[in-house]
């Protein structure tokens, strides 16, 4: 059982949490949503300890599991010799349910003898997913327990969950998860530091929600004509009357409730891709091997101007590294990559090696841009950072955050082509919905790869490369069934 009693939590000046209180009772299987940044995995961090509130009473009944959104640096991993070790440390496990776990989260490749300090960035979340799974906690805490996983992978780990026999609270922006698994929705509420509850799942609270703020908007809006009223009728009186009358409205300005960010409808328009010709990337034939592994083999791939075109299939069969090639990053082995002269790439990957951490959102926005103030500051609002955000450094931002920064940089510039892999890994549903509506606002060719599939079917490519098929058609809803069967 969790107990939580007027929490109130602040990092460095920013309020993220304003005398909150819930409660979990055993067995719940909690949603916890709300736009990135709003303060979702702190509050897990907060409950299994890992931080300190301001104010409040917390208390966790219970033995408590928690894999964060991804693992990078786990001392107790690292200094684990084998996976097995770090798999199961008490030895209370055979082997085959290692196996059973490990294939199960897409790990199937590894052996229990490897070093899990050898592992990638994706691999260790993965590998933090399966231990947790295997020791069964009391109270059980994911961040995006999906990430990294394909289609099989994503299935398998809802199965798990959707029978798992204790409590469990979830971050996540899959929403058949969400839907099918979960029984209560905790909403973090980022313009207000609260946390509302809800009975239900993630769809039945998103209905109530959006009830509640179509209401606030319509009461915002009868206060708005009432204060213009008022101020029309100042000018009509006398001195005595229009300083009461200012008074009242003064009064009125300072209750009048401010629209959550999601709730304003901001406008702007994206700049028009750079001119290029008819077809403006093409490859042909393109293969490559490391050592006795062959990655890619004879792979075509054409894209023409303002054409979408979904690149899918499941972890592991080349789809990063064709993208290298694509990119000139990397050199293939035979084939050839045949570029427009006045082809413009903008190429967005999960690791954020081109932000500067140190720089503010605004600054890094009119540097990358070429833009001014008063251009920058509507594209970021668009992204959901409002004026109160844009001086925070890249830093101080989540994984969600860091994505919709990236995608919003990427459309202030006029590429010709997007290159995006994976963008809707770290983002939450509100934000996928954002970014795939720009998206189809978007005038420039894109070439996307993404495992959520409902964003790939609201997007609509007109073609998808399919991978290690190397299968080029035009794209339809029956391709996502397909890779999940390869």
């Amino acid at each position: 059982m969790i107990s939580v009693q007027n929490l109130s939590f602040s990092h460095s000046s920013r309020l993220i949490f304003d005398d909150v209180s819930f409660s979990i009772m055993d067995n719940a299987k909690v949603g916890l949503i709300g736009p990135n940044g709003a303060g979702k995995s702190t509050l897990l961090k907060i409950l299994c300890k890992m931080e300190v509130p301001n104010a409040g009473k917390i208390e966790v009944i219970g033995s408590v599991g928690v894999v964060p959104q991804e693992v990078k640096h786990d001392p107790v991993m690292e200094g684990c010799n084998t996976i097995r070790e770090y798999l199961n440390p008490e030895h209370s496990k055979h082997d085959f349910e290692l196996h059973k776990m490990i294939s199960g989260v897409e790990l199937s490749d590894i052996s229990l003898e490897d070093s899990p300090a050898a592992l990638s960035g994706g691999q260790k979340t993965r590998l933090a997913l399966a231990r947790a799974l295997l020791s069964e906690p009391d109270i059980l805490l994911l961040d995006e327990p999906t990430n990294f996983l394909d289609y099989e992978g994503k299935k398998w780990v809802m199965g798990f969950l959707a029978n798992y026999p204790k409590t469990l609270i979830l971050i996540s922006h899959d929403l058949e998860l969400l839907d099918k698994h979960i029984d209560k929705i905790l909403f973090v509420d980022a313009h207000l530091g609260k946390i509302e509850e809800y009975k239900g799942n993630y769809t039945e609270a998103l209905e109530q929600r959006e009830e509640r703020e179509a209401l606030l908007k319509k009461q915002v809006s009868l206060e708005q004509r009432n204060i213009s009223r008022l101020e029309e009728s100042a000018k009509k009186v006398g001195v005595r009357q229009r300083v009461i009358l200012q008074r009242r409205v003064s009064r009125l300005k300072e209750k009048l409730p401010d629209l959550p960010p999601e709730v304003r409808a901001i406008n702007f328009k994206l700049p028009d891709p750079a001119n290029v010709g008819g077809l403006p990337l093409r490859a042909v034939n393109i293969s490559k091997s490391y050592g006795d592994k062959k990655v890619l083999d004879g792979i075509n791939l054409s894209i023409e101007r303002g054409e979408c075109v979904a690149l899918i299939g499941p972890n592991g069969v080349g789809k990063s590294t064709f993208i290298k090639i694509l990119m000139g990053l990397l050199s293939p082995d035979t084939g050839e990559v045949q570029r427009d002269y006045q082809l413009k790439v903008g190429y967005y990957s999960q690791e954020f090696e081109n932000l500067d951490f140190r720089k503010t959102l605004l600054q890094t926005a009119m540097e990358s841009g070429g833009v001014s103030e008063a251009v920058a500051r509507p594209v970021l609002a668009r992204f959901l950072f409002p004026a109160s955000k844009v001086g925070q450094e890249i830093g101080t931002l989540s994984g969600g955050e860091k994505t919709r920064l990236s995608i919003a940089l990427l459309l202030l510039s006029d590429y010709n082509l997007l290159i995006l892999d994976e963008p809707t890994t770290y983002l939450d549903v509100m934000s996928q919905s954002i970014i795939l509506q720009v998206l189809k606002d978007y005038k420039g060719a894109v070439l996307i790869v993404s495992h959520t599939e409902d964003f790939i079917s609201e997007l609509k490519p007109s073609r998808a490369l399919i991978l290690p098929e190397n299968y080029f058609d035009i794209w339809s809803e029956d391709l996502l069934e397909r890779v999940s069967q390869i």
